[in-house]
């Protein structure tokens, strides 16, 4: 239940608590209230002959229950102010100190494999994966592409590596989608090729993408031992809404989301780090900071 919802029924509960309190503290509110209402049905008798509509017979015991309350209005008022101070506390101290919790605070993440890496957990690259996998004909459409790809996860940066492969864990334990690099680190030659061939490949020169800071990767699906990407196979298309799921929960920036989608992207934008100029050297083989 959200804070909202929580404040809304301790305000409802309040209202409620404070008009019973308000009839048990105040006998002589309580006997002209009752009085006042018993008068109504009398008066809806006589009026009958003027053939009320029930609005207006709701509306004239609307204007009866006002009036019995204005009979006793400053101890209502008192009442109120009575009965209504600790409510009014009790929400001021809850909106100052921030929500409630609910839960047990020594457990931070329910998702045990998310906690094991928050604790250090350090993940493990897969094999490389034999040539035949990548001997499909949606492969040899895009051969020239990938042919001078790396997957060399060492030349990957350490903190989007280990993200990367929990990424993969995740995918594989919860969904049953394999999935495989098809490329990581791109030198700004390779980048600077690509983007030759046209926005049909990649709109971003060198330093322009993540890939040259060891930051992006693209990925795709292993199925019977072959490589899938197409997005026209309705199996690989709901591995790609969800692979996109997955790695945004664990703080990457998924490529399906943009403009001219790029379902396999995902690139990791580190807090402090700004794309745009050569790094100091060539990226160096991941370790743990």
């Amino acid at each position: 239940m959200s804070d909202g919802s929580v404040i809304v029924l301790v305000l409802l509960y309040a209202l409620l608590g404070l008009g019973i309190g308000v009839l048990f503290v105040f006998p002589s509110l309580r006997e002209r209230l009752f009085a006042k209402l018993a008068v109504i049905p009398s008066r809806l008798e006589q009026a009958k002959p003027l053939a009320m509509t029930p609005w207006q017979r709701l509306k004239q015991m609307f204007v009866g229950l006002l009036h019995a309350l204005q009979q006793g209005r400053w101890l209502a008022a008192a009442a109120v102010l009575i009965i209504a101070t600790p409510i009014v506390l009790v929400l001021l101290i809850r909106l100052i100190s921030g929500p409630a919790s609910y839960y047990d605070e020594t457990v931070a993440d329910p998702n045990q494999t998310v906690a094991m890496l928050l604790r250090g957990e350090q993940l493990v690259p897969p094999p490389p994966l034999p040539p035949e996998a990548f001997m499909t004909r949606e492969v040899e459409l895009i051969q020239r592409v990938l042919i001078s790809a790396s997957r060399d996860w060492s030349l990957m940066d350490f903190d989007f590596q280990q993200r990367l492969l929990l990424t993969f864990r995740l995918m594989e334990e919860r969904h049953g989608y394999k999935m495989v690099l098809l490329e990581g680190y791109r030198s700004p030659e390779r980048q600077n090729t690509l983007a030759a061939m046209g926005s049909s490949v990649t709109n971003a020169a060198a330093y322009q993408s993540y890939h040259q800071y060891g930051l992006a990767a693209d990925c795709a699906f292993l199925r019977d031992g072959k490589v899938v990407i197409s997005e026209r196979d309705p199996w690989a298309m709901r591995g790609y809404q969800l692979y996109g799921e997955v790695s945004e929960s664990l703080g990457l920036t998924w490529g399906g989301r943009w403009k001219m989608m790029d379902l396999g992207h995902v690139e990791y934008r580190k807090p402090g780090f700004k794309k745009g100029k050569p790094p100091e050297a060539t990226p160096a083989p991941a370790q743990q900071n």
